[in-house]
């Protein structure tokens, strides 16, 4: 049996999965940008610096970090998704977070407003979208046109994989042909909400640089500590679809009581 006929056409409804959360994952942080940049003045710099944070604090240190505890525990932490998720969701918490407050003390302390802190966090989330979720679409699309054009064979052969590579290779190519095709919404779905949470968590830390109450920087780390962790351990026991959804309730509220308290001019002295 060939490759070609191991591997089974992706559907159309598939590649258009995939292309609706690359949109989202890419298109919806640039725009945004442009939407806070336009609507608030809040200065595109703003942007960057909460994409370079997430760069530094979240792919390199956070990941460190990773390296170095789960080889010291093994199995003892990743056999045990309890203790996992809870690792998990703090480390995740303590970096991002703590990121975000010395980036708002430090790089946006001329400029840090609440504008500024919404801009932010469109940066340290959009370009944790275009990383993870937008890479993502895009690496599986072109193995879609792949697959369908025929080209598996020959690239295969070209890159002179065999044995365990080969066979890894196949199941990721079928994967994405025989995944369901409403799951490659998911990823877009996961990035609204994840993009929300960001915003939302961005101005709790602005107000905590800002007003210097520690409190919020704490609430926030405690906040993304909740949300990771429960989405690593509920994943266990629900539909992905149901992950996704609890997700984004979980966002949309927090982001609900941040957009209140946004404009509610109790806690935005510093707003101009």
């Amino acid at each position: 049996m060939t490759v070609s006929t191991m591997i089974p056409d992706v559907p159309a409804a598939n590649i258009v999965g995939m292309v609706v959360s690359l949109v989202i994952a890419v298109g919806l942080p640039i725009a945004l940008c442009i939407i806070v940049w336009r609507k608030t003045k809040a200065r595109i710099s703003s942007f960057f610096i909460g994409a370079a944070t997430f760069v530094l604090f979240a792919l390199i240190l956070e990941q460190i970090l990773h390296v170095v505890v789960l080889t010291a525990t093994g199995t003892a932490l990743t056999g045990n998704i309890w203790l996992y998720a809870l690792y998990g969701g703090l480390a995740a918490g303590v970096f991002e977070e703590t990121g975000r407050y010395l980036a708002m003390k430090l790089c946006m302390r001329k400029n840090l407003n609440k504008q500024n802190a919404i801009m932010y966090g469109v940066g340290h989330g959009g370009i944790e979208a275009m990383l993870l979720v937008g890479m993502a679409c895009i690496s599986n699309l072109v193995i879609a046109v792949m697959i369908n054009s025929g080209q598996v064979p020959a690239l295969l052969e070209m890159s002179g994989v065999d044995g365990s590579t080969y066979v890894l290779a196949v199941s990721q190519m079928t994967a994405v042909s025989t995944t369901p095709a409403w799951q490659f919404y998911m990823a877009g779905l996961e990035r609204i909400a994840a993009i929300i949470f960001h915003i939302s968590a961005s101005y709790l830390v602005y107000l905590a640089v800002k007003e210097k109450k520690l409190p919020y920087y704490l609430l926030a780390v405690l906040l993304h500590f909740l949300l990771d962790a429960m989405v690593l351990i509920i994943a266990n026991y629900l539909s992905i679809l149901a992950v996704e959804g609890i997700t984004l309730l979980f966002s949309c509220i927090l982001g609900g009581v941040v957009w209140k308290m946004y404009h509610s001019g109790a806690r935005n002295g510093a707003a101009a």
